[in-house]
C-alpha cells in the first residue's frame, strides 16, 4: 500500500497520477475531517470510471497506514503569491516532525518520499527525526525543476522535452543551479545549441516558474509536481533502477556532509541505490557551493527544539 500524507492540491494530484499507473493500494491521510475521504472517494468514482483494479480511501487516522511500503508526505503549508519556500521552514518543521513521528511509529520499514517545502530542510529535518537510512528518506525536487528546465529549453530549440536530458541541481528554490553544459539532447550540451542570451533566459525562467505559477492562478503548482512524484514511486514500487535528480543526505558526495541536496540518484526497491557524481567544473562548483550555503541557512532557521 502506499499512504499520501496530505490530501492537499499536490497529495490529490499524486495520488490520481499513481492510480493511473496502478501502482499499488493508496490511502491518503488529512488531519482537516473528512477531507480525506473526499478526495479519496472522488478519486476511487475515477478510477472505477477508467477500469483500474485498485482501492482508494482516506483516513484522519494514521494508524491505518500500518502496513504502508512507500510514504509520499506532501503535508505542509503551500505557498502564497509572493512568498519565498524558504519562508515557509518554521511554520512546516512543526508539522514535519508530527508526519516523522507517525511514520516512525506505523511504518517503520517504509521508504518516504518528501515534497513539503522548504523541500531541503524539510528532508533534513524529516531524515534526523526518523533515524531511517538515507536510503529511505528521498526528497523530490529534481524532477520537478529538470523538467522546468527541460520545458523552457525544448521551448527555444522547438524540439520535444523527451529528447532532453536536463540538470537541475543543489537547492529546490531560488539558489537551485540548473547547469546548461551538462544538459544534453543526444549528447550535445546545451551550450552549444543556445546562445548565451537564450541560455540565460532558460535558467531565469526555471528558477522562477513555482512562483510565476503562484502568481498567475494564486497557488502554487500540484500537477507537476504529482506528475513527477508518480515516476519515483514507480521506479520504487516497480525497481525499475531509474536515474532522478532528487534531494538526499549527504555524506561526502561532492564534498559536502550532514546537508541535504539534489543530485542524481538511482531509484529501486531500496530506494535511493547509489548516488552519482557529476564532472562539474571549477566554475560550476562553485555555484553548486553557493547553493549549498543557501540550503545551510535554510536549515539554521529550523527552530533547535525541534531538530
Amino acid at each position: 500500500m502506499i499512504t499520501i500524507v496530505g490530501a492537499g492540491r499536490v497529495g490529490t494530484a499524486a495520488a490520481a497520477y499513481i492510480a493511473l499507473k496502478e501502482l499499488d493500494d493508496i490511502l491518503l491521510i488529512d488531519i482537516i475531517p473528512n477531507k480525506a475521504a473526499g478526495e479519496a472517494l472522488d478519486l476511487a468514482h475515477a478510477a472505477s470510471i477508467l477500469g483500474l483494479s485498485i482501492d482508494i480511501r482516506g483516513t484522519e487516522n494514521y494508524e491505518e497506514m500500518a502496513g504502508s511500503d512507500l510514504v509520499v508526505v506532501t503535508a505542509g503549508v503551500p505557498r502564497k503569491p509572493g512568498m519565498t519556500r524558504e519562508e515557509l521552514v518554521g511554520v512546516n518543521a512543526k508539522i514535519v516532525v508530527d508526519v516523522a513521528e507517525k511514520i516512525k511509529k506505523y511504518t517503520p520499514d517504509a521508504i518516504v518520499l518528501m515534497t513539503t517545502n522548504p523541500l531541503d530542510p524539510m528532508l533534513y529535518l524529516m531524515y534526523k527525526k526518523l533515524g531511517f537510512p538515507r536510503e529511505r528518506v528521498i526528497g523530490f525536487s529534481g524532477v520537478l525543476d529538470s523538467g522546468r528546465l527541460r520545458y523552457y529549453a525544448a521551448k527555444k530549440l522547438g524540439i520535444s522535452p523527451a529528447d532532453i536530458n536536463p540538470v537541475v541541481i543543489g537547492q529546490h528554490g531560488r539558489s537551485m543551479f540548473p547547469v546548461p553544459r551538462l544538459t544534453t539532447i543526444y549528447g550535445k550540451p546545451l551550450t552549444e545549441l543556445l546562445s548565451k542570451e537564450e541560455i540565460e533566459e532558460v535558467v531565469k525562467e526555471t528558477i522562477a516558474a513555482g512562483a510565476t505559477i503562484t502568481k498567475l492562478r494564486g497557488y502554487s503548482s500540484n500537477y507537476a509536481p504529482g506528475a513527477g512524484l508518480s515516476l519515483m514511486v514507480e521506479a520504487i514500487k516497480k525497481d525499475l533502477k531509474r536515474i532522478f535528480l532528487a534531494s538526499v543526505y549527504l555524506m561526502g558526495e561532492y564534498g559536502y556532509s550532514d546537508i541535504t541536496a539534489s543530485v542524481p540518484v538511482l531509484l529501486g526497491k531500496s530506494g535511493v541505490e547509489k548516488i552519482y557524481e557529476l564532472p562539474l567544473n571549477e566554475e560550476e562548483k562553485q555555484l553548486f557551493a553557493k547553493s549549498i550555503e543557501a540550503i545551510k541557512a535554510n536549515i539554521a532557521g529550523i527552530p533547535k527544539e525541534l531538530l
